[in-house]
């Protein structure tokens, strides 16, 4: 049982200190893998240079030691000394002075048996060289390596030639492998140095990146910023509202599915900024920040959006926007459907209380026995609504067309205003898509009834007729009429003359993009108050 304790117990003991790596912060992780590799790579350079060092060293002395050699080889004296009887006693001291000049270990000369002529140890002379003097005797030249007499050594040879070209012994320079060592270890305090002070300027800019790096990072680990990016693509890619992050220059840095499908972005929007993606217009002046303000309506195509753009700010500085977006197209049409039942139910309500009136007045006239003047007065009184519908039931065949007529003329009547079928107004056929038609010729009325509804005696007419090229639409008001000026900016998208409304300065801009849409137009102008007149390009059947 100990037996199995014992690895389990080593393998934790090294797990261990695993496990706090892992948990470390990405800069940490960062320093930890720099300061090891800048390390490995300062040892491996050192190695490197300490080669390169000994390896410069060695063939400085070996040109050194040849460069002796050759000498000593062309001396006239060791020449004629050659022949003499007794060559040692000129050739030693010539040879033990040029040692002691050029610092070498020892310069020896032989005759062509290889018997010493000279040596640093006098006692040596007249013994045969303790290495190998062939190559030099055959006339080559030997520079390398060898043990001899006075050690290990590294050593130059040479051969003595005679003025015949006969060669008549040798001459072998060399330097003890202490003094190469020596002079190698001379070295080693600047490299160590060099050494040093690059490890250390390696390890402070890696601990200048780690610092950076866990400012940008928050001290966070690799998994966690994983995490976070996970975290944030299914939180952006999963909400409903489209998200744009926009940065200082108006580039795009981030859109989610939802946004790309609301400004109708393709997959290569990100990294290009707001002008090349979207065009001209009040979405891009309200993206890029030109024009402020909580929720902001605006025409995307055929969606009507809801913007809001915040600026983002990192440690004080403005770096960016993050733009939302919510489609409000369904709920602006429901809240347009609510504010016609709204007039409705107020209409209902005011005709209920005239009726009651009425129905009082009635039975008033019939008290006092007037019965013919009661009957004139139910008459008269039922005429006039019977009146404009019957008047809308024979010339709009379309009945959708026409319940949104009748439901406009109970809101007119309920804000006192006359509401009026034009002479002109036909629409024989019923019309397959009316739903196009039916925002433009809505819009145009309420703003017509809403610019007369504080007039006295105001009245609005409704045209509705054919034309070669579609369907006309032509509505008069009895108002102040527009101002000439801003007969185009009225149909710019969030104008409005209203101090107040959850969808003012939609309406017009909605009525000409519908009309732009099938290839029609709208356009205003005075006639003793403004005159509206638009062509839809619908087919009716």
């Amino acid at each position: 049982m100990r037996l199995a304790a014992a690895p389990a117990s080593a393998w934790a003991a090294l797990a261990a200190p695993l496990r706090r790596l892992r948990r470390l912060s990405l800069s940490s992780e960062l320093l930890v893998l720099q300061v090891a590799l800048v390390g490995g790579i300062v040892v491996v350079g050192g190695l490197l240079s300490y080669a390169l060092v000994s390896s410069q060293i060695d063939e400085q002395y070996k040109q050194r030691a040849l460069t002796i050699a050759y000498a000593v080889a062309a001396t006239p004296d060791v020449l004629d000394a050659m022949d003499d009887r007794d060559p040692a006693r000129t050739i030693q001291p010539i040879a033990e002075a040029i040692r002691r000049s050029v610092g070498a270990d020892f310069v020896v000369v032989a005759n062509e048996e290889g018997i010493r002529y000279s040596h640093p140890n006098p006692e040596r002379i007249g013994e045969r060289v303790s290495t190998d003097p062939s190559v030099a005797l055959a006339g080559e030249v030997y520079v390398g390596m060898q043990e001899g007499t006075l050690g290990r050594s590294l050593r130059a040879k040479v051969p003595i030639v005679d003025g015949g070209g006969r060669v008549i012994g040798l001459v072998s320079v060399g330097f003890l492998e202490e003094q190469l060592a020596q002079k190698l270890a001379q070295a080693l305090p600047i490299m160590t140095l060099t050494v040093l002070l690059a490890l250390a300027l390696g390890i402070g800019g890696s601990l200048v990146l780690a610092r950076r790096v866990e400012q940008q990072t928050f001290g966070l680990d690799a998994r966690e910023i994983a995490g976070l990016l996970e975290q944030r693509d299914a939180m952006l890619h999963g909400i409903r509202e489209g998200v744009l992050a926009l940065d200082a220059g108006g580039r795009v840095t981030l859109a989610n599915d939802e946004a790309r499908r609301l400004l109708a972005l393709d997959a290569q929007s990100r990294g290009r900024s707001l002008e090349d993606i979207v065009p001209e217009g009040r979405v891009r002046d309200v993206l890029g920040g030109a024009e402020g303000g909580v929720d902001q309506i605006v025409l995307a195509g055929d969606r009507v959006l809801v913007v809001n753009r915040m600026p983002v700010a990192i440690r004080g500085r403005e770096v960016g926007a993050v733009v939302t977006l919510r489609d409000r197209t369904e709920l602006e049409g429901v809240l347009r459907e609510l504010d016609t039942v709204r007039g409705l139910a107020q209409a209902l309500r005011a005709q209920a209380h005239e009726f009651s009136n009425k129905l009082h007045t009635v039975g008033g006239l019939i008290e006092l026995g007037r019965l013919d003047e009661a009957l004139r007065f139910i008459a008269e009184t039922s005429l006039v609504q019977q009146e404009l519908v019957d008047l809308v039931q024979q010339r709009i065949a379309d009945p959708a067309l026409a319940a949104l007529l009748l439901a406009k003329a109970a809101v007119a009547s309920e804000r006192h205003v006359e509401f009026r079928l034009a002479d002109d107004a036909r629409l024989p056929g019923e019309v397959p898509d009316v739903r196009d038609l039916i925002t433009v010729v809505g819009n145009l009325v309420d703003n017509a009834i809403d610019a007369v509804a504080a007039t006295p005696h105001g009245w609005v007419e409704v045209s509705v007729h054919v034309e070669p090229q579609g369907i006309g639409v032509r509505v008069r008001d009895s108002g102040g009429g527009i101002d000439v000026e801003l007969a185009e900016e009225i149909f710019r998208e969030g104008f409005t003359t209203k101090r107040a409304g959850s969808h003012h300065g939609i309406g017009l801009a909605l009525v000409r993009q519908v009309t732009q849409r099938h290839g029609g137009w709208v356009r205003v102008t005075n006639d003793g108050g403004a005159v509206f007149t638009a062509l839809v390009p619908v087919a009716t059947r």
